[in-house]
């Protein structure tokens, strides 16, 4: 009886010993990690440092910014599918391109 105890003993000091091994590479991991980002960010300004920015106006701009897109993106698949050829999806492509802002402004006037 006292063998099988022991043998359970050490199979279950054995899987805590693997457990441990396991945490002590994770935590590891995690310190390079962050060791990393650390490094990486020493090198970005402070506003990109500092996430995105929260708010009212800043999730107004996001939304405004965002619809935009996707009216310039649907335009240019709309273009792309309803013609043959490659000459007017990529002359809309350049024409969206400087048009965006335009569109912007007179969608959304601050």
């Amino acid at each position: 009886m006292s063998k099988e105890r022991a043998r359970r003993r050490e199979a279950r000091e054995h899987e805590q010993a693997l457990l441990a091994a396991a945490r002590a590479a994770e935590a590891e991991r995690r310190e390079r990690r962050t060791a990393r980002r650390r490094a990486v960010a020493s090198w970005l300004p402070e506003r990109s440092r500092a996430g995105r920015p929260t708010g009212v106006l800043a999730e107004r701009e996001r939304r405004q910014r965002t619809t935009t897109v996707v009216l310039v993106v649907v335009l240019n698949v709309l273009v792309a599918l309803l013609t043959d050829g490659w000459a007017w999806p990529a002359l809309s492509l350049v024409v969206s391109a400087l048009a965006a802002p335009v569109l912007h402004t007179l969608l959304f006037r601050r």
